[in-house]
């Protein structure tokens, strides 16, 4: 029982026996700094300092970015991010495809690569039908000052169609000479009507714009659907005043005459008639004169 008490006295003194450390000036020894100190104090200051060096380590590593260049850390910020991205890219590629789709469906159209049965089989703009009887097509104020300007200036042709063609009362898109009439076998499946170039060119009757790009082969190309599955299809323009998806009136301006695409051979308009996925005679509807 003696021998512990001596020891832990010995302990005791050992830690709490005190020591002085001096700083000196190395040339003239003059004493600079000086402390007081013991094993204890040394001891706990280092405890203090090293918990407080982990403490801190610990938060810059859980609320800075600082933990985002760890190994192995993974950030719940960074997975939210990328599964996100992952759904959007998914989604963009699915409309991508879509539009690619649709856009081959059109050019094939156009350049006449589908056969009549097959178009009347599994019509290729079925899925992008917009029922024009469901949009509002009462005309406005301006739009009627603008009509009577039209039939007094007389730029317009319109007449009545037989019973026996279609009860649609269709513009004339432009006046001109035929330079080529519709031919089946041939695929010209529109004619082409020589005119200045830059003469505007007008919706033969009230529609939805379902397609206006530029395509290599025809130029500037602007297709119009109207009622009753009426297609009208406006080729090697100059210009396009109308985008996809918007609603036209009938006489109003949509593109202008140009020579665009490589099947051009000067200025003129190539215009098409689709009948419910069949291609019809223009000149059966329409007085170019």
């Amino acid at each position: 029982m003696a021998k512990k008490t001596k020891k832990r006295k010995e302990i005791k003194r050992k830690l709490l026996h005190k020591y002085r450390l001096v700083i000196l000036n190395e040339n003239t020894f003059e004493e600079k700094v000086s402390f007081k100190l013991s094993r204890l104090n040394v001891f706990v200051t280092g405890t203090l300092c090293i918990i407080g060096l982990i403490g801190l380590t610990t938060l810059l590593i859980a609320f800075t970015p600082l933990r985002e260049y760890i190994p192995g850390y993974s950030s719940t910020k960074l997975k939210r991010q990328a599964t996100e991205l992952t759904y959007r890219t998914d989604s963009l590629v699915r409309t991508l495809n879509y539009t690619n789709k649709y856009l081959e469906n059109i050019r094939m159209v156009l350049k006449g690569d589908i056969a009549n049965n097959q178009v009347n089989r599994d019509s290729l703009f079925e899925q992008f039908k917009l029922d024009p009887s469901s949009v509002d097509l009462t005309p406005i104020k301006e739009d009627s000052i603008l009509r009577a300007e039209v039939a007094l200036e007389d730029k317009y042709n319109l007449f009545e169609q037989t019973a026996s063609k279609t009860d649609l009362i269709l513009f004339s898109p432009i006046s001109g000479i035929l330079s080529q009439k519709h031919d089946n076998q041939s695929k010209h499946f529109g004619v082409d009507v020589v005119a200045p170039i830059d003469t505007p060119v007008k919706a033969v009757a009230n529609g939805v714009v379902i397609f206006s790009e530029w395509t290599a082969d025809t130029g500037y190309v602007i297709i119009i659907e109207h009622k009753d599955g009426l297609l009208s299809v406006y080729k090697h323009n100059g210009s396009l005043n109308k985008r996809q998806g918007e609603v036209v009136r009938a006489g109003e301006v949509i593109a202008s005459v140009g020579n665009t695409g490589e099947l051009t051979t000067g200025p003129h308009l190539h215009f098409e008639l689709w009948n419910n996925g069949t291609p019809v005679n223009p000149i059966d509807f329409i007085d170019f004169k």
